[in-house]
């Protein structure tokens, strides 16, 4: 991983970071669009309050036990970034792989000059007149379907998803929502309800206006790639949920889906899906949402929108947007159609939003939009992620841990597995290697409903560099991991496996096997895990005790 090099990486920062440091950050800040990125003295001083163990006690004392951290075991307190790089409070580097907030790449200079310059000059609420706000609403329809051309600013992705529902209800005053198995729309109460992501075994009660549809997964789903047109019996099964519900006398408002699923595995619907699905909902008199909260923005490489790889014959009815929009700034947004935002005004309720659409706000997004065009982010989405998934797909060939490589441009997923053909889910593994990443500089998460799909979707900055360092140290970790459990290393299964399922023409998937075990296998929380010793793993992973081993093996280098 080549460094980032600046004179804020000697080791013993000095804590205290007081007024004048931080008004001389932002000094430097409008000065470095001058200097090369990644240029000696490019960046301030880092500033740290408190030391790690001070900022753990008052974090544990005033922030809510319900808000986790990455790697909780042994958290890596960060204090800068630069690119696609992080840095912790001894200058260490890491490699950032999950970081889809800062999408044009962690404090980009146009972006910090964007902020501050507006912020220097008005920022207020949208019920003046601005042109920002306009500007930047002109500039967003424009990468949209003519169709789509209605703006409404929020300030995160749950605002704009919740905001997106009261849309569709009030379009026909119909009620009730479909939406996928494994799903994450967000935190408000209204959006928990529809996300069975976050529903607990056993404790929720689903509302009788939720409906959930089949995950679209052709790899560990009800329909696999060996069936003749997944695409259409998924679709079915969302046909069978709306007759269903008109049969109990309810009514459907909306289909609500990622048009790629994050949090469910890096999920990527089958050709023709998303077409079907929305011709039964709009039969029905509902509309279609397309959550492109985590997945827009260029992303996908060849499209701006990750709905639009699914082909011109399909557009959703209102589109929500957030994360990326802003490169860490809040910001989010819904557009819809005409005809939908007009029924919302008839109702009379005025939508006011205090901070959605505010200058410094749009400022920040046309500045992002600026940067996607002039470094051509996309086109680098298209080829970092085409050398990423040809390297996976090598290290697939070499591993049996891996049972799928899917993604398309800079979104990507590695499903581990324990056995290729019944595709048991490797969660164990998955948490083992995450930590064993972190160690090695590299930040990778996991995901999925079984927490084994590693998952990457770094800042769109990310390099072909980037790209071979990291998998070169997953090539590491995989092989002492295997050696330990005694797996073979090479893989046993024909890379010629027949595969049917009909992807968008974009994305890469490799699916191995054609076994049937239950979907539902394994059922994790979401957690970190490590294990250190070489034979202990084996003899632990074996006796399914890995979660004991990690949290020994951490307690005693966190005592370290």
């Amino acid at each position: 991983m080549p460094p980032v090099t600046s004179n804020a990486q000697g080791k013993g920062t000095p804590r205290g970071c007081t007024a004048e440091a931080a008004r001389g950050l932002a000094r430097q800040a409008r000065t470095r669009e001058r200097e090369p990125r990644g240029a000696p003295g490019s960046r301030a001083a880092m500033c740290e309050l408190y030391s790690k163990p001070d900022t753990l006690a008052l974090r544990r004392k005033h922030i809510g036990p319900s808000c986790k951290v990455f790697f909780a075991a042994d958290p890596i307190k960060i204090v800068r970034a630069q690119r696609q790089y992080m840095f912790d409070e001894t200058g260490e580097q890491y490699l950032d792989c999950i970081n889809n907030v800062a999408h044009v790449g962690h404090c980009h200079p146009d972006v910090v000059k964007a902020a501050l310059e507006q912020m220097e000059l008005l920022n207020t609420n949208s019920r003046f007149l601005h042109d920002n706000i306009v500007e930047y609403a002109r500039r967003l329809a424009a990468t949209l379907p003519e169709k789509l051309s209605v703006c409404y600013f929020t300030n995160s992705g749950s605002e704009a998803n919740d905001l997106a529902l009261r849309l569709a209800r009030q379009f026909r005053g119909h009620q009730d929502v479909i939406t996928l198995d494994h799903a994450y729309h967000g935190h408000l109460s209204s959006l928990i309800e529809i996300s069975p992501y976050k529903f607990r075994k056993g404790k929720d009660v689903k509302k009788a206006f939720v409906h959930v549809a089949p995950t679209p997964d052709t790899y560990r789903g009800k329909y696999r790639e060996d069936h003749a047109d997944p695409a259409s019996a998924y679709a079915e099964e969302v046909k069978e949920i709306i007759e269903e519900a008109h049969n109990s006398g309810r009514k459907i408002a909306a289909f609500i889906a990622e048009s790629m699923q994050s949090c469910g595995g890096q999920i990527i619907p089958p050709a023709g899906y998303f077409q079907k699905v929305a011709e039964y909902v709009h039969r029905a008199g509902g509309v279609f949402i397309a959550d492109e909260v985590q997945v827009g923005f260029g992303r996908v490489g060849k499209h701006f929108w990750s709905f639009q790889m699914h082909g011109e014959d399909f557009v959703p009815d209102i589109v929500t947007m957030g994360k990326p929009m802003g490169n860490g700034h809040p910001m989010a947004c819904v557009v819809t159609t005409k005809e939908i935002a007009e029924a919302f005004s008839s109702s009379g309720m005025e939508y006011f939003n205090t901070y959605g659409g505010n200058p410094v706000s749009s400022a920040v997004g046309l500045a992002v939009l600026n940067i996607i065009e002039n470094e051509d982010l996309q086109g680098n989405a298209t080829r970092v992620g085409d050398y990423l998934t040809e390297l996976l797909n090598k290290q697939k060939a070499k591993h049996t841990l891996i049972g799928d490589i899917r993604g398309i441009g800079l979104f990507i997923g590695i499903d581990l597995v324990k056995d290729r053909q019944k595709r048991t889910p490797a969660t164990d593994e998955a948490q083992h290697v995450i930590y064993k990443m972190k160690e090695k500089r590299v930040l990778l998460s996991a995901d999925g409903p079984h927490r084994n799909v590693l998952k990457i979707k770094p800042p769109m900055c990310f390099t072909e560099e980037d790209a071979k360092f990291m998998v070169d140290k997953l090539d590491e970790i995989l092989t002492v991991l295997e050696e330990a459990i005694g797996v073979q290393s090479e893989s046993m299964i024909s890379e010629n496996s027949p595969c049917r399922a009909k992807l968008p023409n974009e994305a890469h998937s490799e699916q191995l096997g054609d076994g049937t075990s239950d979907p539902r296998e394994n059922p994790s929380p979401k957690r970190n895990g490590l294990c250190t010793d070489k034979h202990s793993l084996l003899k632990n992973i074996r006796a399914g005790k890995i979660k004991a081993i990690w949290k020994k093996s951490h307690t005693a280098s966190v005592k370290k």
